[in-house]
């Protein structure tokens, strides 16, 4: 599935998405990486999403990363520090970050991405998002529209780190995992 998309919700496309600038943080090209996602994972995105509407939500992605495909088994929610720009930013929690990472040592799992929703909004990224991303980092946006988790899609850095790609979603009962 390269999108969850819930069906019969109009999800808005503000002008700013159709600017150039916008459209320049998307590369075209398609990607051969994979993001392989527990079922449970995207509830709890689109729980935080709906619960935090109409501000953005954010959280860390924790799993494993094998080349070219991350492995995600929990997305947890951690607090957007964000007080001026909320409906339209997000600032991930730093002490929640490392408190999560120094969790997560020896147990085979580490935080491999961010997610955040984009509420009223498309689930692609923005320049804002852009200059704040990590290299082998995947991070996933969830369109919320009037309270409503409406889209879900992954996205990653290309190669030369200057543009997104979209990253193929699949989630694990669909795998039939």
């Amino acid at each position: 599935m390269q999108e969850t998309r819930i069906p019969d919700i109009h999800i808005p496309e503000p002008e700013r998405f159709r600017s150039q600038a916008y459209l320049d943080v998307l590369d075209k090209n398609s990607s051969e990486q994979t993001c392989q996602i527990e079922t449970t994972a995207i509830s709890a995105m689109h729980a935080s999403a709906e619960r935090h509407y109409p501000l953005e939500a954010c959280g860390l992605l924790i799993g494993r990363m094998q080349t070219g495909v991350w492995h995600i088994d929990e997305a947890r929610e951690v607090p957007n520090l964000n007080s001026e720009r909320a409906a339209d930013r997000f600032i991930l929690d730093p002490d929640a970050y490392r408190k999560t990472d120094r969790e997560l040592v020896g147990s085979g799992r580490e935080i491999i991405g961010i997610y955040h929703s984009h509420p009223d909004c498309p689930a692609k990224p923005s320049p804002t998002d852009l200059s704040a991303a990590w290299d082998g980092f995947a991070y996933i946006i969830v369109s919320t529209c009037n309270g409503a988790a409406a889209d879900t899609r992954c996205w990653a850095l290309n190669a030369s780190g200057d543009r997104f790609q979209q990253i193929d979603l699949q989630d694990s009962q669909t795998r039939g995992d």
